[in-house]
């Protein structure tokens, strides 16, 4: 065997276990951005521990046959063209979604959603836009926390009026 082809095996193997390892998968056309930009996405990424790779398209095509799922039969050559980039998320599955929506907000015209792949179920771009939004995990315990600590809050403070009005009327009475 030659060796380009042994190397286009050993990409292809590495995208499949990309592809099964990962709890979401978001393809994008990058096309327009500035390196600048793409350092900056890629920045983000990382710290998220979020993959984001750009693959030969007939390459992801090739891994996508060999993982199990029908929804990998969408990386097809009808949505697979063109410049993409692939974000993989493993541990947080919206992590992805939420930061290319959030660099997509920052430059506009510059990075286009195409589909993903989010815990085995397909998501064409409306759908990723609205996983993009919903809140983290951390945002909603704090809103659930924030939801449990009002009514104490204002049962604490009902109190301390009523002390403060009984002082008030000992002090006249006095």
């Amino acid at each position: 065997m030659s060796n380009a082809i042994e190397m286009k095996s050993a990409v292809v193997s590495e995208i499949a276990e990309k592809l099964q390892k990962a709890s979401s998968v978001i393809v994008v056309d990058y096309k327009g951005l500035t390196v600048e930009q793409v350092t900056e996405l890629r920045s983000q990424m990382r710290e998220a521990g979020v993959d984001y790779k750009v693959y030969k398209n007939t390459l992801v095509r090739r891994a996508a046959k060999e993982v199990e799922g029908e929804a990998y039969a969408n990386f097809n050559d009808e949505l697979l063209v063109g410049p993409n980039a692939i974000a993989f998320g493993y541990e947080d599955p919206v992590a992805p979604a939420r930061i290319l929506k959030g660099f997509m907000d920052k430059n506009p015209k510059k990075l286009s959603l195409k589909m993903g792949i989010v815990e085995g179920e397909f998501y064409d771009e409306k759908k990723i836009v609205e996983l993009a939004d919903i809140p983290s995990r951390e945002e909603l315990i704090a809103k659930l926390l924030g939801s449990l600590k009002a009514p104490l809050s204002n049962f604490v403070y009902l109190l301390d009026a009523v002390a403060k009005k009984d002082g008030e009327e000992a002090t006249e009475e006095a």
